[in-house]
């Protein structure tokens, strides 16, 4: 048995897996991709398997293998649905597990995201959650015609350090929109709806609150249209490869999901968040920064399997599977001897990526998932009913309650 902190499990989940051949393989459901009930099954396993949260890809033109330029490739999946508007489809299916889809911060309002993500809580009944992501795709802007976005060379689409370089000012402006989502949130205190009908008052005017955000990239009043959302402050689960958003990462997120290859990759990046967070001052005891390293997994029960099974994707694909999360093939016992040998390094948990859909999600929650639990290191089912009560985060006061 495994004593101390239990691991944190997420699941990202994407279109047909993270394998670009995973739409091929076999029991994939390539056909129902863009249905209702293909999700819902997914969000269904995930909850069997009691994890934290599941995270929805999001994109605003079509996938592509490379990232600096777009290419015609027909053999992969291509097309995606709304990443909020699927994940509210499913929040009453589903009663437990944290839903957080990816919402572009570039090319959308604040304001519109606000109340957004505020609809999912309600939707969810406090299970929402977010993750910004900026546009790093120049021929995204061209959709919106308000604006132009930097165009990554070659060169600057290998190294992710050039990458986050170039992008500082869309992550600067990433920050304030965070910003003013979440006074947004707090601009309606939590007793602001009265529903007195004998009074007919049925609000407090006086708990509603303008939050007047001036700033470089955006000046909202506020407030919102949505009452405060159930937790109060839905997680803001940010991803980052470099310097550059982890600093992002230590100013505006709950959670930061990273890309460590190795023990002692894992132990650098902990090093570099924890010097972001001390740079900027941030009180973790008042707001922790949860770490969670993200792995694209490929499960089977018998050893060799999953490698033998990649290596057929492989084929498919024309190319060795690349990523910028580490690749990992084996059995659920296997990855359970490696995140607890990760987790010892100061990480609070994992993100995984499922290779193939359903196999490998499958292969997460009744595999890996009895696995952990055995070692004592995962919990037995679902004690709190809200994201940030899984992720054991206080609900937090708005910061304008008593300003009157």
């Amino acid at each position: 048995m495994t004593h101390g902190p239990q691991i944190h499990l997420a699941v990202a989940l994407d279109g047909a897996g993270w394998h670009p051949a995973a739409w091929r393989a076999e029991g994939a459901r390539p056909g129902e991709l863009f249905t209702a009930g293909y999700w819902a099954d997914l969000v269904a396993e995930a909850e069997f398997g009691a994890l934290d949260f599941l995270t929805f890809e999001d994109l605003l033109g079509p996938q592509r293998a490379a990232l600096a330029r777009p290419d015609d490739r027909t053999d992969q999946v291509r097309g995606s649905l709304d990443a909020v508007l699927l994940a509210a489809r499913v929040a009453p299916l589903s009663s437990h597990i944290g839903l957080v889809p990816t919402v572009n911060v570039t090319h959308t309002e604040p304001f519109h995201l606000g109340i957004g993500i505020a609809t999912l809580d309600y939707a969810s009944r406090g299970r929402a959650g977010f993750r910004p992501q900026i546009a790093a795709r120049a021929e995204d802007a061209a959709h919106f015609g308000r604006r132009t976005t930097p165009r990554l060379s070659e060169e600057e689409a290998r190294d992710p350090e050039l990458i986050a370089r170039r992008l500082r000012p869309l992550f600067a402006e990433a920050e304030d929109a965070v910003e003013v989502v979440r006074r947004l949130w707090d601009s309606w205190e939590d007793d602001a709806e009265i529903r007195d009908a004998a009074t007919g008052r049925f609000i407090d005017r006086d708990r509603l609150h303008h939050i007047d955000f001036e700033g470089p990239h955006f000046s909202v009043r506020g407030p919102s249209i949505t009452p405060r959302p159930p937790q109060g402050q839905p997680p803001v689960v940010s991803l980052a490869h470099a310097s550059v958003p982890y600093g992002f990462a230590a100013r505006a997120a709950d959670v930061v999901c990273f890309t460590p290859h190795g023990a002692e990759g894992t132990g650098a990046v902990l090093r570099q968040i924890d010097a972001a967070v001390e740079r900027e001052g941030r009180d973790v005891l008042a707001r922790p920064l949860l770490r969670f390293a993200d792995l694209l997994v490929l499960l089977d029960d018998r050893p060799g399997a999953a490698a033998d099974r990649k290596a057929r994707l492989d084929g498919l694909a024309g190319a060795e599977l690349r990523s910028d999360a580490e690749v990992f093939t084996g059995t659920p016992a296997q990855l359970a001897d490696l995140l607890l040998q990760r987790h010892a390094l100061g990480l609070d948990g994992f993100r995984l990526r499922p290779g193939v859909l359903p196999h490998d999600l499958s292969a997460i929650t009744r595999g890996l998932v009895p696995e952990l639990r055995r070692r004592g290191a995962f919990r037995d089912g679902y004690q709190e009913g809200t994201l940030r009560g899984h992720l054991g985060l206080r609900r937090p006061e708005s910061r304008y309650a008593g300003a009157r």
